[in-house]
């Protein structure tokens, strides 16, 4: 029974104010506000834009927007325009927005040539 009395809560949420040393492994949706020093697994993880990852990412659905120092993989990716990422990349579907920065390789999860159509770039002009 968690601290709520809730027997299955839907997600996690790691604060701001919080910093974790070690890995990281849930089965239900993370967002993370704060700082994770370690490796997290999880079902689909949400960072916050000030938030800080040092450790790699492995999860069916990712929703970056903050510093990952680590390899990430995920079957969904999207990596919003105040990610900072260094790190390779593994995805099946990714979309990045303009202003985003990675430092690292891509590669498709089936390991064959990257097609177009799996990269989707959107620009200012598009999301408006």
């Amino acid at each position: 029974m968690s601290a709520t009395g809730a027997k299955h809560t839907p997600f996690s949420l790691i604060g701001s104010d919080v910093t974790i040393t070690g890995n990281l492994a849930a089965t239900v949706d993370l967002h993370v506000d704060g700082v994770i020093d370690g490796d997290i697994c999880c079902a689909a993880l949400v960072q916050g834009p000030d938030s800080r990852i040092i450790g790699h990412v492995t999860a069916q659905s990712a929703r970056l927007a903050g510093l990952v120092d680590g390899s990430i993989s995920a079957e969904e990716l999207v990596v919003e325009s105040t990610a900072r990422i260094t790190g390779d990349v593994t995805y099946e579907r990714i979309t990045i927005e303009a202003g985003s920065r990675v430092e690292g390789r891509f590669a498709h999860k089936d390991n064959g040539p990257v097609a177009a159509a799996d990269l989707k770039l959107i620009t200012s002009d598009s999301a408006a």
